[in-house]
């Protein structure tokens, strides 16, 4: 299905090799104490930030090219509008906020806002929400299809190169990694539009081998289909990455105006994977796997060398999400879970005790997201489920906290997390245990997201009436 020559293979090995290097070199430009290791000792700059959040956000290369083989633009629709929108609102309303917290972690702020009970429950979501299963799934695939190995050999040989320089140069070596991997991103992807361009044709070419949904909004897509998508879009706000950037920046204009450079990039980026979709929809129409269209495009279109530098690409995308989103879920683990139990210890034996269990949750991160990549082998159903499960209950707690007017007592943002959460997926467990038609038979026909937002804002409404009426009382 897929031949590599040795130059192309060569190339990604001295890829692999690179990355690495570029980790363990950044271990030398750091400080030895727990700020520098979980945030770079808050010194991002505005070119290191931009490079860091658009390479890191933009991981899931092998789920785009799934969705749009299957419905076209309608990808831009649903795995980019909504993003533009929701980040556009993260930098003009949360960047420089978050980043005046001087905190660490998105637990650390629940724990200021609410109590620890609250802190450790976002800890618990947050470890969930950031799993890197997906990304884990989508590199062993590629490597699966460049070298022949199993799947479980694949997944398991990158996730170990992956933690390997995370283990001692924290967030520091993620950041100089990530920078070397949002070059190769946009290289691979130039790449490709150009000899599919001269190999196939142009826009007429894909319109007349496309079927005619894939050139509508919506790609055939039901409105409410399209809407659930917007509201996983909602990640954004809770993303615990956009959090980490922002508390590692420089300071709050880097972090506001970082993010704000980020959303073209993006854009950019949007359009040569949609198009790169559209092109292997029109010349390969019936891939029994649409996960594999843009691998497969490479093989129809590119000659070697280009082949192995689009490669590089689409591993640059996926690896540097995966790197960010392993650091964060091991530091979740160590930070915001076993050191919020650990309250006993003196400052110096509490901050020896987060960073072991961090470097221990690099190890447990991965073994889960390697489970969980083999037993749910499909990229965008990982997204959907996580996303449906967790972001109703993180959502509504984690905004209020951030703006004084919408604080809530502590213990309903406690049970507005909890019931959220537990609304949305007891919701989805049910619709994913009975299959009407080849679909999900959700209560009522409702998507799960949405009764786990509807109960997280009732009950941050009640706890609005009890903290006004208190405040009416003291008048």
């Amino acid at each position: 299905m897929v031949h590599f020559g040795l130059i192309d293979s060569l190339l990604i090995v001295l890829y692999f090799l690179s990355v690495v290097y570029v980790g363990f070199r950044a271990v030398r430009r750091g400080r030895n104490d727990t700020e520098d290791f979980f945030l770079a000792g808050r010194t991002l700059t505005l070119p290191m930030f931009v490079a860091t959040l658009v390479s890191t956000w933009y991981g899931g290369i092998l789920g785009v090219g799934e969705f749009s083989y299957r419905y076209g633009i309608s990808n831009w629709v649903v795995f980019g509008v909504p993003y533009y929108v929701f980040a556009l609102l993260f930098a003009l309303l949360l960047a420089k906020r978050i980043r005046a917290t001087n905190h660490l972690t998105i637990p650390d702020k629940l724990e200021a806002s609410y109590d620890r009970k609250t802190a450790l429950l976002g800890g618990l979501l947050t470890f969930v929400l950031i799993t890197p299963a997906a990304y884990v799934l989508m590199v062993g695939i590629l490597i699966q299809l460049v070298f022949g190995l199993d799947l479980v050999t694949s997944v398991t040989a990158t996730t170990v190169l992956t933690i390997c320089y995370l283990y001692w140069g924290g967030f520091r070596s993620d950041v100089w990694a990530n920078a070397l991997e949002f070059v190769l991103m946009f290289l691979g992807f130039a790449m490709i539009l150009p000899f599919a361009y001269f190999k196939l044709g142009g826009w007429e070419y894909i319109a007349t081998h496309v079927p005619p949904l894939h050139l509508a909004w919506n790609g055939g897509n039901s409105w409410q289909f399209i809407a659930v998508w917007f509201f996983i879009a909602l990640w954004t706000l809770v993303d615990p990455a956009f959090h980490q950037r922002c508390y590692a920046a420089k300071d709050g204009k880097t972090a506001q105006r970082g993010i704000l450079i980020s959303i073209p990039f993006w854009f950019f980026f949007d359009f040569m994977t949609s198009m790169a979709g559209l092109y292997a929809r029109a010349a390969l129409p019936d891939l029994p796997n649409p996960a594999f269209s843009y691998p497969l495009l490479a093989e129809l279109t590119l000659p070697p060398i280009a082949k192995g530098l689009f490669y590089i690409g689409m591993l640059a995308t996926i690896m540097s999400t995966l790197s960010s989103l392993m650091f964060i879920s091991a530091s979740t683990i160590g930070r915001d879970i076993v050191g919020r139990w650990r309250t006993d210890q003196s400052v110096e034996s509490r901050a020896a005790t987060i960073h072991k269990w961090t470097q221990i949750g690099l190890v447990l991160s991965a073994i889960f997201s390697i489970i969980l990549a083999l037993e749910v082998p499909s990229v965008v159903k990982i997204w959907y489920a996580i996303g449906t499960a967790i972001v109703p209950g993180l959502l509504v707690p984690l905004m209020a906290s951030y703006f004084e007017p919408l604080h809530i007592p502590p213990r309903y943002g406690f049970w507005a997390m909890l019931l959220g959460w537990s609304f949305s997926t007891i919701w989805l467990i049910y619709g994913q245990l009975n299959f009407v038609d080849g679909s999900p038979a959700y209560w009522f026909g409702i998507e799960p997201m949405y009764p786990g937002l509807i109960i997280s804002l009732l009950i941050w409404g009640l706890g609005r009436v009890e903290r006004e009426g208190k405040g009416s009382h003291k008048n």
